[in-house]
């Protein structure tokens, strides 16, 4: 089973979605799609732009003093103002939560998106399938999938990659194509803890999540008061004595 040497915090809900969102390119690579990186290159020339107005800015009024440059200061601030703010709409109104854009040897193209919400510990993906036609592009196909973060990670915070795959795989028409050994394996598989797990609703898995959460913190709480009263009674038997 391939498990990441790297381990994450497993109750850092930013770092559980990156580690997650950076194996997706990773896998889906390996099956032969092509990955765009279009939105990426527009979003960094967005930002190195801004950062060169602000840079040019602070160097012609280190040079020449702000008097007589501050027209050109004026301007630049608009220019930054405005390639910020395109910035922004870039992120939130284009990418979207976009990870990766691939297009298969079939000539189709995947979009994955993904997202979570504030301290739910589940996975949002959203997947759109694109065939291409002689004729144009073909209406887009969406796949959603919402899965607990439990299933590829393990206590110690080390990512599984098999699991992860299995569920793309198995969710994605357009992959489970490029990996029929792993949709083959899954639906052959004799069901497990795991496999009742994936089958479950995210509403259920959400649940279970949290309640082995509660139940880790539960246990720490109840060792540190534990400890808390031992050393309590030592002291207080001490003063007896005494």
């Amino acid at each position: 089973m391939a498990v990441s040497s790297e381990k994450i915090a497993v109750y850092n809900l930013a770092d559980l979605k990156n580690t997650s969102d950076d194996a997706i390119p990773n896998y889906l690579n390996s099956l032969g799609l092509r990955q765009s990186h279009r939105l990426t290159d527009v979003r960094l020339a967005l930002g190195y732009a801004a950062f060169a107005v602000a840079a040019a800015c602070f160097l012609w009024d280190y040079k020449l003093g702000f008097e007589s440059t501050k027209h050109y200061t004026a301007a630049a601030v608009a220019v930054y103002t405005l390639l910020n703010g395109a910035l922004t709409l870039w992120i939130w109104h284009v990418e979207r939560g976009v990870v990766y854009v691939g297009t298969t040897p079939a000539g189709e193209t995947v979009t994955v998106a993904s997202s979570t919400k504030k301290n739910v510990p589940v996975y949002n993906l959203s997947v759109t399938t694109t065939s291409s036609t002689k004729s144009g592009a073909g209406a887009p196909q969406t796949v959603k999938i919402a899965r607990s973060f439990s299933e590829w990670f393990d206590a110690a915070g080390h990512f599984v990659a098999p699991p992860f795959q299995t569920m793309l795989a198995t969710g994605v028409p357009a992959i489970g194509k490029l990996d029929k050994k792993r949709v083959a394996a899954a639906a052959g598989a004799p069901t497990s803890a795991g496999a009742s797990a994936a089958a479950a609703s995210p509403a259920e898995t959400q649940g279970q999540y949290s309640q082995e959460m509660l139940d880790a913190l539960a246990a720490a709480s109840a060792d540190g008061a534990s400890s808390t009263g031992s050393t309590t009674g030592k002291k207080g038997g001490k003063r007896r004595k005494a």
